[in-house]
């Protein structure tokens, strides 16, 4: 059974939607965000990367970033710019990505269902990430980003958004990325309770992205011990059938001391190699590898395949274990400085730019994992190699906030 509940948002007031509301703070570096937020004294990003207001150079995890980000959200409340829900509601929220379109429910979820794995996961985390995130909701008594959650398909409930969608939003603005976002409050105390309980019935939740995010509201809820609503975290949930992932492409910065000739040579160890290949697989057990300006297929010998092994299944899997780590040298894609991951939303233009541009050696472009995969490896109690999955479109922060205070 996955308990999920309605809250008080934290929401943007009416018609401020799209001048406050942001990506993620991990999909952009400081820079970028000093960039985005220029001029523009309501933008999430002044929580979500707080050092853009402090010199140039400042620490992301210094102690005055933190306090930097608490001091603007409360500014942004004090200003009116951002309100609290008068009381608990579930909302919907609705993206468009040009011809792809998903609609989820925003609600909390529970830090206990998260520990005893009833919200199932498929990425380690890393330390310093999750500490990160730690101190700026302890700061911030907020979870201000949420996680993307996916469950099963459910065609009652499926049928019950889309009618309360069919209504007068919200909010509903176009990012400059061409994305539309759209959103609702149940109002009907009947349709609430119809939500509970189809979800009472269903018996795990999945999480998409946002694992640092949920790993930081378990320990934040354990060190409060559940007061006020710590127990509790941030969710965007999103029918499983719905759900959107891009390939995790990878770019490599020299073949080990290898020519081309004799990289190729120890690839065919493994894969069959269409010369004439294209830049995009068609299909799983299809990857392409971009090497001295010219694409080629590369498809898995039936013996680079492990019949019973899930994960191992996985192109990410195959390409790592029987290219990258024995012919590369990257045993540890989460750690090595010479491989670099390239989010499918950039193209296969941006892996021959990387490579034609003399600072890779080679690229490979991947087929996108299944959500069907990432479940049944999640249901496993699997861990899915590192840079697995990307989804798009990505949720905007500053939307809806918890406050857990």
């Amino acid at each position: 059974m996955a308990i999920i509940k309605p809250f008080p948002a934290l929401l943007p007031v009416t018609g401020c939607a799209s001048e406050i509301c942001e990506l993620p703070y991990d999909v952009m570096s400081t820079s970028e965000a000093r960039q985005m937020a220029e001029g523009r004294p309501s933008s999430f990003l002044h929580v979500s990367r707080p050092e853009i207001d402090l010199p140039e150079g400042t620490d992301p995890t210094d102690p005055r970033v933190y306090a930097k980000a608490r001091e603007n959200l409360d500014r942004l409340i004090a200003e009116g710019a951002l309100r609290a829900d008068d009381r608990a509601h579930y909302y919907l929220y609705r993206q468009i990505m040009g011809e792809h379109s998903q609609l989820g429910l925003v609600a909390v979820a529970s830090c206990a269902e998260y520990s005893d794995n009833t919200i199932r996961k498929h990425e380690f985390t890393r330390p310093a990430k999750e500490d990160d995130r730690v101190a700026h909701l302890e700061a911030l008594d907020a979870q201000t980003g949420p996680v993307f959650v996916t469950y099963p398909a459910d065609a009652g409930l499926d049928e019950l958004l889309g009618r309360i969608a069919s209504g007068e939003p919200d909010h509903d603005f176009t990012a400059p990325d061409g994305v539309q976002h759209t959103s609702w409050t149940v109002s009907s105390g009947e349709d609430a309770q119809f939500i509970a309980s189809r979800f009472d019935a269903i018996p795990n939740l999945y999480i998409a992205d946002g694992h640092h995010r949920s790993a930081a509201a378990e320990r934040v809820a354990e060190r409060r011990a559940g007061s006020g609503t710590s127990g509790l975290f941030l969710t965007v949930l999103f029918p499983h059938n719905q759900m959107q992932i891009l390939a995790y492409n990878r770019a490599v910065r020299d073949l080990n001391g290898q020519s081309p000739e004799a990289f190729l040579g120890a690839l065919g160890q493994a894969f069959d190699i269409e010369e004439d290949g294209l830049a995009k697989p068609r299909g799983k057990h299809e990857i392409c590898l971009y090497l001295g300006g010219r694409w080629r297929t590369l498809r898995p010998k039936v013996s680079s395949i492990d019949p019973d092994d899930p994960i191992k299944q996985l192109d990410v899997s195959i390409l790592q274990d029987h290219a990258l780590a024995p012919l590369l040298g990257i045993d540890d894609p989460r750690r090595s400085e010479r491989i670099a991951f390239v989010g499918g939303i950039r193209g296969t233009g941006e892996l021959e730019k990387l490579v034609d541009g003399g600072g890779f050696a080679c690229a490979f472009s991947l087929y996108s994992t299944s959500i069907e995969d990432l479940m049944s490896i999640a249901d496993g109690g699997g861990v899915m190699p590192p840079k697995s999955t990307w989804f798009e479109p990505k949720l905007r922060d500053g939307m809806f906030s918890h406050q857990i205070g």
